[in-house]
């Protein structure tokens, strides 16, 4: 139970590591703010989590005791988040720990020069600013406790490059960018910022994962061909679960970590030790 008696939010909750963090950390002992745009986005090339998926984590959540407050909001949107975050707050009255997780791989498939000015705005809109927008809102509800907790869940993609995937490359480059420089503005505060770079994650159909089926076909290839790839990057013999990642953002939302902040945690099977 190391996250007892503690509120954690959590963005893109609706499926995939969104939802494996929910659950870990209702299993934890955290009440949870479950958050997810739940509707569709024109810009964006494929079905982004539903109602009826952040519903199920939220069930899930309750069923580890967990309370729950669900809500919608864009994360695109600072008056949709500051909303959000309101609500959170006057339900549970403190936040303890932030997983910015909601993010988006596509558009992408393609050379930078073919990228169109508004995939790229949607990529940064979703990836960069999404979190910065999380930020601006629940920093002062921290700053007010002089404590907490933030995780950004970037990716491998803001370690290195990745061939037709410039917008999200340059996204998570800029997430990691971003963490650090928090970190140094929040420290005095006793508020720790750090990131996660999860990858290469298998799609887990306990969670309704997908980003792997995403990212296939960007690329115009089937999902084994993709796995396949996956699997000749890493140095395990097996790709990231949701869970593995999960797992690490639990330690650097709670009291484990307390002397952790503006590191970058790979979560890669050794992909990035090569």
């Amino acid at each position: 139970m190391g996250l007892h008696d503690k509120t954690v939010v959590i963005t893109g909750a609706a499926r995939g590591i969104g939802r494996a963090c929910a659950v870990r950390a209702a299993e934890e002992g955290a009440d949870v703010v479950l958050m997810d745009i739940a509707v569709d986005v024109p810009e964006i090339p494929y079905a982004l989590g539903s109602a009826d998926q952040l519903e199920q984590t939220a069930h899930l959540c309750r069923k580890n005791g967990a309370a729950v407050l669900v809500t919608t909001a864009d994360v695109r949107s600072r008056s949709a988040v500051t909303s959000a975050v309101t609500a959170a707050v006057d339900r549970f009255g403190r936040i303890d720990a932030l997983i910015n997780n909601a993010g988006v791989g596509a558009p992408s498939g393609k050379a930078a020069h073919d990228v169109t000015e508004d995939e790229w705005q949607v990529m940064l809109d979703v990836n960069l600013s999404g979190p910065w927008h999380l930020i601006t809102a629940v920093a002062p509800v921290m700053v007010a406790q002089r404590s907490g907790s933030i995780v950004n869940v970037a990716s491998t993609a803001g370690l290195v490059g990745y061939r037709h995937f410039a917008g999200y490359v340059a996204s998570k480059h800029g997430l990691v960018g971003l963490t650090k420089a928090a970190a140094l503005d929040y420290a005095p505060l006793n508020i720790r910022v750090n990131a996660l770079c999860p990858g290469p994650v298998r799609d887990d159909p306990a969670v309704d994962g997908q980003m792997t089926a995403v990212v296939a076909d960007a690329l115009g290839i089937s999902y084994e061909e993709q796995e396949a790839v996956y699997l000749e990057s890493v140095a395990t013999s097996s790709l990231v679960d949701p869970a593995d990642v999960a797992g690490a953002a639990m330690w650097l939302a709670g009291d484990d970590s307390l002397k952790v902040t503006g590191t970058v945690v790979p979560v890669d099977a050794g992909f990035s030790a090569r």
